[in-house]
């Protein structure tokens, strides 16, 4: 596989968040004197945008979303960097890309301004030109608006940039845009029924796929 950019993903992909996405969720929880929820469920919950993420958090309770979104907004704000971490390999894929003149850009449905902080506090945000959150542009994941925009601006074609990711919704926008998806088992999204072309068990594996490391 030869490509001339990649689309990353961030949460699961370039960054574990699971523990501090959850401590902002239990946080916002407690405002109203809900019960904390586990890890686990809090983690299957993540992937289409912050506001979905609370909806699901609080579903089942009377708690109005949009009351509680600016809470868990505020609580993520402070605890964004407690313990989120990058994965192993993301920082020798990005150098290698680097070097190799391959464009890098982030399209992620979390917020633009803590996805830029979390890259820039793990001294990757230099790397990745665009960086898209889910409130850069009016369009969420797997809408392929996001994706489209890049390929414009980098002047590249569908065939010349691969989308690597950890959920369902990565491999739908890659598929939408007519874009070819490397899916990360190593992360903590979920697939459902859309195939990816390429699977990799590590950032590693998947720039080895790819013949860039």
């Amino acid at each position: 596989m030869i490509v001339q950019g990649i689309i990353f993903d961030l949460d699961g992909t370039l960054v574990d968040t699971r523990l501090d996405l959850a401590t902002a969720i239990n946080l916002m929880r407690a405002d109203y004197q809900l019960q904390p929820l586990p890890l686990d469920t809090v983690t299957a919950f993540v992937g289409d945008g912050a506001r979905n993420l609370v909806g699901r958090a609080l579903e089942g309770t009377p708690v109005d979303v949009d009351d509680a979104l600016p809470r868990f907004k505020r609580h993520y704000a402070a605890h964004l960097l407690d313990t989120t971490a990058c994965y192993p390999g993301v920082q020798a894929m990005l150098e290698a890309c680097a070097a190799a003149a391959i464009r890098c850009a982030v399209i992620t449905n979390k917020p633009e301004a803590p996805t830029r902080k979390i890259l820039e506090h793990m001294a990757i945000l230099n790397f990745f030109n665009p960086v898209i959150g889910g409130d850069t542009t009016p369009h969420l994941k797997p809408d392929p608006f996001a994706v489209r925009l890049v390929l414009d601006r980098w002047n590249l074609g569908a065939d010349d940039v691969v989308v690597i990711g950890d959920h369902d919704t990565d491999i739908t926008v890659a598929h939408n845009a007519g874009l070819k998806a490397v899916f990360l088992t190593c992360g903590f999204g979920r697939r459902r029924a859309e195939q990816p072309d390429y699977i990799a068990g590590s950032m590693a594996e998947a720039a080895s796929l790819m013949g860039i490391i």
